[in-house]
């Protein structure tokens, strides 16, 4: 008998952000208490395949070289049948064997197929408690365009932006240079429903623009336009507090770019040069205070669950919010773990408040009913 949990850790997917999450799930496999917790590793391959993975945190090691992956080999993840059982069971080409009864699944999966709402309806429907917001606000945080028009009703400041789609820019391109001319150079130009930076790109004159769109078209239908800003890069950490406790606020994080044009994929993972990454900021205890709040309010509007990491600019009007992102990264050089443990917390910590407050937000629901 034990009385530790089981977790089926969830990553890979067939978003273009599948290095990252499979990254990401290399740390939490190096930092997560094998006392306490009982790690079941599931990937998904590009193809959308489930299948059981090496319980091994250095096959997922991020290196430019050699970008980590969830290959096919030949075993299936079958989910319960139903809500009545948490039984995850696995075929290796001799039939299926169980593996178990699972009591959470940590879903760091980034990008489409996977942060968008789509897992997150899959373990609704049988019934497995997961780690991080539910169908509506992983839809909301991975569209940019929903994301902005949500902080607007909720009179949260966002940069201007004008979205498009592949049609329009089809049938009518000039609607695009019409609104980078309108937002003023320079722009930047994103896919809608990304992460990580990827398909985004710098505007800084016109003749850019149609590349900037073929590129943000090959990850999405739907493309933001958006003014740039001008002022400091500044990202902070969300943590959903147990029911009855308020939402936490992390200290911030600074992005100086010294010699990139803006923050992309490369310096974000592969440890490419041009940026310096600053925590905790150097922020008045004000500043600190309105960004906290600010944050708070952004995963509140979009009624997210777990985490969520909420990215600034600081410019010379206020407070300008970029960005929530409901399932943020985890590698070693990640915003979100990085203010937490400026913040007071270790890595195992972290992780342990991610699935206790899952647990107990699932919990509190049914408690609720049962007291009624």
């Amino acid at each position: 008998m034990t009385n530790k949990l089981t977790v089926a850790l969830l990553f890979g997917g067939r978003s273009s952000e599948h290095s990252i999450s499979c990254a990401t799930a290399g740390g939490v496999l190096a930092a997560i208490d094998r006392d306490r917790y009982h790690v079941i590793p599931v990937g998904i391959t590009r193809d959308g395949a489930f299948v059981l993975e090496a319980d091994d945190p250095a096959r997922f090691t991020l290196d430019a070289a050699e970008l980590p992956e969830v290959f096919d080999n030949g075993t299936r993840i079958r989910w319960p049948e139903s809500s009545l059982s948490r039984q995850l069971t696995v075929s290796d080409g001799a039939g299926y064997r169980s593996l178990g009864n699972v009591d959470l699944v940590f879903p760091i999966l980034h990008g489409p197929f996977g942060e968008d709402g789509t897992v997150q309806g899959l373990l609704e429907l049988v019934g497995l408690p997961y780690v991080g917001s539910g169908v509506l606000a992983s839809a909301l945080g991975m569209d940019k365009h929903f994301t902005k028009t949500v902080f607007q009703q909720a009179a949260l400041p966002v940069a201007p932006w004008r979205t498009l789609t592949a049609g329009d820019w089809v049938e009518a391109p000039g609607m695009a240079f019409a609104a980078a001319e309108e937002l003023g150079l320079p722009v930047f130009v994103k896919p809608a429903r990304a992460g990580s930076s990827v398909g985004v790109s710098r505007v800084s004159s016109l003749d850019q623009l149609a590349e900037a769109m073929r590129v943000a078209l090959l990850e999405d239908s739907k493309v933001l336009i958006e003014a740039g800003l001008r002022g400091r890069e500044l990202e902070i950490a969300v943590l959903q507090g147990r029911p009855g406790e308020p939402t936490r606020a992390s200290v911030a994080g600074e992005v100086r770019v010294t010699g990139r044009d803006f923050y992309d994929f490369a310096a974000k993972y592969l440890g490419a040069s041009g940026i310096d990454l600053v925590c905790p900021a150097d922020l008045t205890s004000e500043e600190l205070a309105q960004m906290q709040a600010l944050a708070i309010r952004a995963f509140d509007a979009i009624d997210g669950a777990g985490l969520a990491r909420v990215d600034f600019f600081l410019t010379d009007d206020g407070w300008v919010i970029n960005e929530i992102n409901t399932m943020p990264g985890f590698t070693p050089i990640s915003m979100f773990p990085s203010c937490w443990l400026a913040s007071g917390f270790t890595y195992p910590q972290l992780i342990d408040e991610l699935i206790e407050v899952a647990i107990a937000r699932r919990a509190a629901p049914a408690a609720l009913h049962l007291a009624v």
